[in-house]
This record gives structure tokens, sequence and C-alpha cells, in this order.
């Protein structure tokens, strides 16, 4: 049996991961669909579509997969190119809702990945599966320049709060239960602070260390 997922594609930041598995020997494949794929002008041409269909034919030879063999593929429209290469290329397939032991392994490949991109271990935990597209903001309007650069700037979200007026300001923190929005330190008590100020969908104050 061959189970086909993804994930992180409801995350503001970084591209989505799509991931096979052959559930009798744990054999697995993954890649990620990049962020570039993402921009306004791929995101409307839906170019992530075909390019996950690359992915599956590249999982087909690396996995060695038979027509004979059972697939069970998402139904989600992530699939919705690679479902009809299936059909064209004659493999047995059903369009499910994908559990264990795949929908695990996936979501923990996505967390390693988003942290690779800077995210914070603590602040994925904070957030909550599948991440959270306000606060992910949050950590993004920390260190707008490089961050902005690995969002999904294609979707309508991004399109209403991914440019929006922030003030900037000193401040002082007594007593934190804050960590650093930048280098996801702690931030000590009574300590000075850069706090960055926006407005999405309600007011936003980041906090982060004054040498950040």
């Amino acid at each position: 049996m061959i189970q086909i997922d993804d994930a992180g594609s409801g995350s503001l930041v970084g591209g989505t991961l799509i991931g096979i598995i052959r559930v009798e020997t744990g054999e697995y494949y993954s890649e990620i669909i990049p962020i570039k794929l993402y921009n306004e002008q791929n995101f409307k041409s839906k170019e992530y579509l075909t390019f996950t269909t690359e992915i599956i034919k590249r999982s087909i030879k690396r996995l060695k997969i038979d027509k004979n063999e059972q697939i069970q593929i998402c139904q989600g429209y992530m699939f919705d190119d690679a479902r009809n290469y299936l059909k064209e290329n004659n493999y047995i397939f059903q369009s499910v809702k994908i559990d264990e032991p795949l929908q695990s392994i996936i979501e923990k490949s996505f967390e390693d990945y988003v942290i690779s991109l800077g995210i914070p271990e603590n602040y994925i935990k904070f957030t909550k599966y599948p991440l959270h597209f306000h606060r992910l903001l949050r950590w993004v309007y920390a260190d707008y320049k490089k961050r902005s650069k690995i969002c999904k700037t294609g979707w309508k979200s991004w399109q209403k709060y991914g440019n929006l007026s922030t003030e900037a300001y000193s401040d002082y923190i007594y007593i934190s239960k804050f960590y650093c929005l930048k280098c996801g330190k702690k931030i000590e008590d009574n300590s000075p602070v850069k706090a960055i100020t926006y407005f999405s969908n309600m007011n936003n104050t980041i906090y982060i260390h004054k040498s950040c």
C-alpha cells in the first residue's frame, strides 16, 4: 500500500512538503515544492500543482511503485493534477483522507523544514499545527525584509496583511514572559527591548532584543 499526502500547504512560511510512503516497508520519499511557485504570478497559474505531479513521478521511480500496487492519495486540491496523471497512466488509486503512518511522518518532516528556515521549535508549538497564519505573521514582521522572502506571497491573505504599516520604538520590560521573535531566545526580566507594532486583524506588538 502506498500513501501520498502533503504538509504545509496552509503555512504562510515555506513551500509545501509532499510525502510518499510504502506502508509495509516504511520506505519514504519527500520533496518540498519551492517557495517561488507561491509568488503572485506562479500561484495564479497553479504551477505548484504540476510540480506536485513531478514529485510523484520521481517517487514512483525511487520507490519502484508498480501499477498493480494499491495507492491512497489525499483527496485535497493539491493532488488534482496528480490524480489525472495516475488515472491516465492506469495506476490503481483511491482519493481518501490520509491517516497513519504517513500523517505523523510528513508533519514531522515539515516541522524540521520550517525549523531550518529559522522558526524556533518552541514557536512552532505555540502556533500549533497547522501553523496559524496571524501568529506566523508576527514572526515575519519581526524581521520583515528577510522573512517576507520565504512567504507564500501569492495568497490573498498576504495581499491583505503582508505589507502593513509598522511602528518601531524603544521600550523596557520589567517582568518578561516573552521570547525574542528575531533570534528566538528568551527576553530576560528588566531588559530594554525594541517594540514593533502593527494592526492586522487586531493590534499587535512584537518584542525583540534591543541588540537584535
